[in-house]
């Protein structure tokens, strides 16, 4: 994964620690597998399958380290399997709230 960020140019950190918020209090930290562009937070996964469990641990982290977005990708099935997940409650992300 690295390999291919490098070789695309993008600028990334990997398992860097992230502070984790509850209701805009910091309450702990956490290592994410990748952080993106200062911006997109990459969960890697490698599982048979990728379940609702799964996008939803996703989309609470977003939520905790107050990120717009992520991404979730497993590379345990027999084909790439990967999911965009949002953090609705941030601003960037007003327009996706229901």
């Amino acid at each position: 994964m690295a390999i291919e960020m490098k070789k695309e140019g993008l600028s990334y950190v990997r398992e860097m620690e992230m502070e984790i918020y509850y209701d805009n209090i910091q309450i702990g930290t956490r290592r994410v597998d990748f952080f993106v562009e200062n911006k997109i937070m990459v969960e890697l996964k490698a599982l048979s399958k990728l379940d609702d469990q799964n996008l939803a641990q996703t989309m609470n982290y977003c939520q905790a380290y107050n990120l717009p977005i992520g991404l979730l990708l497993n590379f345990g099935s027999k084909s790439l399997q990967y999911k965009r997940v949002y953090n609705i409650n941030h601003p960037e992300n007003i327009g996706y709230k229901k």
